[in-house]
């Protein structure tokens, strides 16, 4: 199989698809790899390092997808790259479609074969393939909190973890999933008081156990949500239905009432956000104001932190694209149903329910769209 890895465009996203050890395997299994010239500069690898693994380095992404039957990405597709999709190329990114009705009616009408990362599974019902990226944003949302509570940045003037003789902030963390349980990690570190909320009474029994009397674990209502976000001085939402839109947790009347200077980071972002005031920010933009809260919702947090992040990646994917590879992507989505619950849309059909629903779309299980595959 001739596999391809575009540069990628987004704004500021600095990662990309394949490292050169993963090439390197791959042309180790006896496929070839096409890779944008420049793509893993963000990295610091260079495009000898790609040639010296095996690769050949293509002008530019139009002969990428030329060229490639499977192409490698981190981001979703622009729309300028959904336009170079064909119905044989197999697409292996993060999509996000849910929030997302251009690049699905995009990829629908290309009849692409396009498995997403964050809804792979694993035996124990897990996102393997997100939790990296999970890792690093909530270790990251911590870390932009903290700069964003910055009186030059527009927050309150709050140091994280104050100083001895004058209180710490008051992180609260909406979720205690992979996103949450790093945030808390990073904001214990960092000697803030933190609290976690969720519906899940084993997360909260899980993370009590791990962290102790280092935060308080709450169970989530409107009624407890509302009384901590109102009181903390840095929100961070860490929220994730798989495959479908994140819920509104955080009203526009709540943000009014929080304090002036405070900080909201919406890590589900790339789900349509978990706030109601959040939309999607760059690292080049990354915040805004709305009554007076700080917001941070950058869509690609990870992207700011490329080399940590693509390795990360590469590390969780590289045995899924080793499988397309030497099966194809039939066979491999047949072999595996894991993987299968990463396809998201396949000739022409809307293969996840998630995105159906939301979307309008009319459903297809995986199972019958892998089935009519060619």
């Amino acid at each position: 199989m001739i596999i391809g890895v575009p540069k990628e465009i987004k704004p500021a996203e600095r990662r990309v698809g394949m490292t050169p050890s993963s090439v390197r395997e791959v042309v180790a299994h006896g496929h070839e790899v096409v890779v944008e010239a420049s793509a893993g500069l963000g990295i610091a690898a260079s495009d000898e390092d790609y040639r010296a693994v095996g690769a050949t380095i293509a002008a530019d992404a139009d002969e990428v997808f030329e060229r490639a039957t499977m192409i490698v990405k981190v981001k979703e597709p622009q729309a300028v790259e959904r336009a170079r999709l064909r119905p044989h190329h197999v697409l292996f990114t993060y999509l996000h479609l849910a929030p997302d009705p251009d690049q699905t009616a995009d990829l629908v009408a290309g009849g692409a074969t396009c498995i997403a990362y964050e809804t792979v599974t694993d035996h124990a019902g897990r996102l393997p393939l997100l939790a990296p990226m999970s890792q690093v944003a909530g270790r990251m949302a911590i870390q932009a909190g903290a700069h964003c509570l910055e009186a030059p940045n527009g927050g309150a003037g709050l140091l994280l973890g104050g100083v001895p003789g004058v209180h710490s902030a008051k992180v609260v963390v909406i979720g205690g999933g992979v996103v949450g349980e790093n945030a808390i990690e990073m904001a214990i570190g960092l000697q803030a008081q933190v609290t976690v909320l969720d519906r899940d009474l084993g997360v909260l029994d899980r993370l009590a156990h791990r962290f102790g009397s280092s935060i308080e674990t709450v169970y989530s209502t409107t009624a407890s949500l509302e009384d901590h976000v109102l009181d903390a001085d840095l929100v961070v939402g860490a929220v994730l239905v798989a495959g479908d839109k994140a819920p509104k947790l955080v009203t526009d009347d709540m943000v009014k009432e929080m304090r002036r200077g405070s900080v909201l980071v919406d890590v589900a972002i790339d789900q349509g956000g978990c706030f109601e005031t959040s939309r999607p920010t760059t690292h080049t933009e990354p915040t805004y104001e709305v009554h007076g809260v700080v917001h941070y919702c950058v869509a690609n947090m990870p992207g700011a932190v490329p080399k940590t992040s693509t390795y990360a990646l590469n590390n969780a994917t590289l045995p899924f694209t080793v499988a397309l590879a030497d099966k194809g992507a039939k066979a491999a989505l047949q072999a595996d149903v894991h993987l299968r619950n990463g396809l998201n849309v396949c000739g022409g059909r809307v293969t996840e329910e998630h995105v159906a629903v939301a979307l309008g779309y009319e459903y297809q299980p995986p199972e019958e769209a892998v089935a009519a595959m060619a």
